[in-house]
């Protein structure tokens, strides 16, 4: 069993298909998923989505894309959309200073926000970072109670070694299958008890989908390119990312 901690189910590609798209994934052995909110609509598409399939777990954030038009009250929803059952974790938040569409500094503020949220209510954060190592490492040390996961890494060995020094996780994403990335060496650094997976669905399809709509199920190719980087079985995989994607989001299979 394989668990997609990190997929937007809520585009039309993928909600419009549903069934048909949890089943193309549970013949991959991929049977659970966390919905993640990039603003406060989706995460609202993300909690119905948890509300009408038991197998889908949700959360509630915004992305650092989003922050120049986070709503005046989004801290206030966040918390009324924490209140639910099914939402297991605060995010998608960050710092992209790749793309910048929204400034750094709201971006920063947005972010620490949030972090003040999942401090509050003591839940796990999902993290978006690019090329904002810096910053983005300054703000998470200034709430050391809270854990979370990097996700969809792709940055550095140090980097992730000092996110897993300060109790994150680092999730994985299609394009750790990608031909001549440095994700490789990364994840072989990266402990499994420390290690998740997801498909940042629709986006990041693996090899070998690349370039085409992703979807949940084509977890499994992220897993086995971790079998293959850590010489295990991809049912090592499975079991240890399983666990750890339970104990950190607190999930009831």
């Amino acid at each position: 069993m394989l668990i997609d901690t990190h997929c937007h189910l809520f585009y039309d590609d993928l909600k419009n298909d549903l069934p048909a798209v949890l089943d193309r994934a549970k013949e991959l052995d991929v049977t659970h998923f966390i919905c993640v909110g990039t603003n406060m609509d989706d995460s609202r598409s993300s909690l119905l989505l948890s509300q009408t399939n038991q197998n889908i777990f949700a959360s509630a954030g915004v992305h650092p894309h989003d922050a120049k038009n986070a709503p005046m009250d989004f801290i206030d929803q966040i918390y009324e959309l924490m209140s639910f059952d099914g939402m297991v974790a605060v995010g998608e938040m960050g710092l992209d200073y790749y793309r910048n569409i929204s400034d750094p500094e709201i971006q920063k503020s947005v972010f620490r926000d949030q972090m003040n949220i999942a401090q509050e209510l003591k839940k796990p954060v999902i993290f978006h970072n690019r090329d904002a190592d810096t910053d983005l490492i300054k703000i998470l040390s200034e709430f050391p109670d809270v854990i979370g996961v990097s996700h969809c890494f792709s940055s550095t060995i140090e980097t992730a070694q000092i996110f897993m020094d300060m109790g994150y996780y680092i999730s994985f994403s299609g394009n750790l299958t990608f031909k001549n990335s440095h994700l490789s060496e990364v994840a072989k650094n990266v402990p499994l008890d420390r290690t998740l997976v997801e498909t940042d669905c629709p986006f990041l399809s693996p090899v070998p989908y690349r370039g085409k709509p992703n979807e949940p199920g084509r977890t499994r190719f992220v897993a086995e390119k971790l079998s293959d980087i850590h010489d295990v079985s991809l049912e090592v995989i499975a079991e240890r990312t399983t666990a750890n994607a339970v104990k950190l989001f607190n999930l009831k299979l």
